[in-house]
């Protein structure tokens, strides 16, 4: 770390991947726990590397610097090596700026997380310039961004199999060239990740992707699976679309389409943004939904599902980006005939291009509110 750019974090505002703190003392058990708690803290949250810088205070983010004879950088490493599982890559400076030691610590990009303390067995992130324990479902995507954990895997135990649309599911095992008998049913659908079974008892149970894609009503299982629609355009009153993916998609289409009477406007484009929203969406993250907001200057997408910056900054120019929920995907585009999602493939790439003649299209990503928010040009020319 050289001087130039420890200036320029000093003009940023703390947030999740940047602390300032007044000290830096290894001298008690609380003070190392409470170096690999922020350490992990940084690590598991989204972004690229981060920073704690020492000698600062945190408020006005004066220089007091710190005693840099107290310490030494093994000592450092020690201490997250034996704290943090699995532990952090970081690198510990010294910069001299006006007769004062700063101390910089430079948490790199994790691959491994999460991380969780040793001794404790907790996990930490940063909300916004805050070092807090995570959350259940906080932990859940951190695992699943890992490729530990496919979520759409988990079998839901309150829902009965016949929930699932046998006629949709057939359909989809016929795409794929999958023949069964009345023996072997069961069998396929388990192999297929549609259904999955019980540990104690054994019984069978459609899976959350099962209900998502082939499910009759999801949300009865499946709380904020939805998709709601502002109406600020006619004034109606607010819609919640339900039942599954394909089945909202086919019903949002056809209540924009009565609305839009100008044949220039991309509605194809708008619907791969919804459909792009409903596949990619972070559906751990619990009693908050996809809100599609409909006005004359502008259309809204709002997701729940901040991408993390390497997402973000290859979205617009990968033909194949990482997909959150893989799974869910890879039966939606097969089982979509529209094929919204085959068209939608580049996603964000194409519906700017969609839009090129008409206006722009922005992109919000908030990584302190999990959310992601695609802003389109409104309808104001179409009636």
């Amino acid at each position: 770390m050289d001087r130039q750019r420890l200036m320029a974090l000093l003009q940023r505002p703390e947030g999740t991947k940047l602390d300032f703190k007044l000290q830096l003392s290894l001298k008690t058990d609380s003070e190392k726990k409470e170096l690999a708690k922020d350490v992990t803290a940084i690590a598991n949250s989204k972004g690229g590397r981060g920073y704690i810088v020492f000698g600062v205070e945190d408020k006005t983010a004066k220089l007091i610097g710190i005693d840099e004879k107290s310490f030494r950088e093994e000592q450092i490493q020690q201490i997250i090596s034996q704290r943090c599982d699995p532990p952090v890559t970081v690198n510990f400076d010294i910069v001299s700026i006006n007769d004062k030691a700063i101390g910089v610590l430079t948490v790199y990009k994790s691959y491994q997380k999460p991380h969780q303390i040793r001794q404790t067995g907790s996990f930490f992130i940063r909300r916004g310039s805050t070092t807090d324990i995570a959350r259940r479902e906080e932990i859940a995507s951190m695992f699943q961004e890992a490729g530990m954990l496919q979520y759409e895997m988990t079998v839901v135990n309150n829902a009965d199999i016949a929930e699932l649309d046998e006629k949709s599911i057939d359909e989809y095992l016929s795409k794929i060239g999958m023949y069964y008998s009345k023996d072997t049913y069961l069998e396929l659908l388990e192999s297929s990740g549609i259904i999955g079974r019980d540990e104690d008892c054994g019984k069978v149970h459609p899976t959350i992707g099962g209900l998502l894609v082939f499910g009759h009503h999801p949300q009865r299982y499946l709380p904020g699976t939805g998709i709601k629609v502002v109406n600020n355009y006619t004034r109606e009153h607010n819609k919640y679309f339900s039942g599954s993916i394909p089945k909202m998609l086919d019903d949002i289409e056809q209540y924009i389409d009565s609305m839009v009477l100008n044949s220039e406007y991309p509605v194809e484009a708008l619907i791969g943004a919804v459909a792009n929203a409903a596949v990619h969406r972070d559906y751990i993250t619990v009693g908050r939904e996809t809100v599609v907001l409909l006005s004359p200057h502008k259309v809204e997408i709002s997701n729940p599902g901040a991408l993390n910056s390497e997402e973000e900054d290859t979205l617009l120019i990968e033909e194949n980006p990482v997909r959150r929920n893989p799974w869910l995907y890879q039966r939606l585009l097969t089982m979509d005939t529209k094929n919204r999602f085959l068209k939608t493939g580049l996603g964000v790439a194409k519906i700017k291009e969609a839009f090129k003649q008409v206006g722009e299209v922005k992109l919000t990503n908030n990584i302190k509110r999990n959310l992601f928010k695609v802003t389109l040009p409104g309808m104001e020319h179409t009636l």
